[in-house]
């Protein structure tokens, strides 16, 4: 399992700065043009307004001339390769995005479903920020009830992941419908069960990207997430 804010999230990143800047830019830009209309008013004022008498040096003329010429040059150089860069960056998070698919994405919260065929069994993900000398797992029903309990016991300081799958009866039927189920995680401090953060995992199902690859969204079994709000990635 990676972080997204690892190597999977560089590229996101990498975009996200540019859509920052992406107004600068553009300041700089319309900075550029108004520059270049600016010296050709001056430069049509100065041909206007010259002594007939004394009129400008051809080869002053044709210099002034050339200097816009090249002004302009490296101003479109530079929008080019901006644009370049920027889609290039696009078309790398549409590759990443579409790996993402089929992959399960872990979103802060408690609540996942249980016992149908796209999802038989619940995943999720706590960390701890000391060790602790008992961890349990209460689940409960979509009606409040409480239906398991699970003893991990003594669990060092660290990332932990847990699964969850419903009892079968004898006749190996599932002794709670399928639904959702609530995951409480609590960590034993000073003779008391404290509950703490939990992160369930969902199947990603479709990537949904904004212009220019800004924006991009998980579409999850349980629901679409923005991808600020992905914790981790697994398979």
């Amino acid at each position: 399992m990676s972080d997204v804010n690892g190597v999977n999230q560089n590229i996101f990143d990498k975009i996200n700065t540019q859509n920052q800047t992406k107004s600068t830019q553009s300041s700089s830009t319309s900075q550029s043009q108004e520059d270049s209309d600016m010296f050709m008013r001056l430069m049509i004022a100065q041909l206007q307004n010259q002594d007939p008498t004394s009129p400008a040096d051809t080869n002053d003329f044709m210099q002034q001339i050339a200097t816009m010429s090249q002004v302009e040059s490296i101003n479109n150089l530079t929008q080019t390769v901006q644009s370049t860069s920027q889609s290039m960056l696009a078309s790398q998070a549409a590759l990443q995005a579409s790996s993402m698919v089929g992959q399960s994405v872990y979103i802060a919260g408690d609540t996942a479903e249980v016992g149908t065929v796209v999802n038989p069994y619940a995943k999720g993900s706590f960390n701890l920020d000391s060790s602790a000398s008992e961890v349990r797992i209460k689940v409960y029903n979509s009606s409040g009830s409480l239906v398991d309990t699970m003893q991990l016991g003594a669990v060092s300081q660290g990332e932990h992941e847990f699964a969850w799958q419903m009892k079968f009866d004898e006749d190996g039927n599932p002794e709670q419908p399928a639904g959702d189920y609530t995951f409480v995680v609590e960590r034993m401090d000073d003779g008391e069960y404290n509950a703490i953060d939990t992160n369930m995992a969902y199947r990603v199902n479709s990537v949904t990207l904004g212009e220019n690859g800004i924006g991009m969204q998980v579409n999850t079994t349980a629901g679409t997430y923005d991808v600020s709000e992905v914790k981790q990635i697994g398979a």
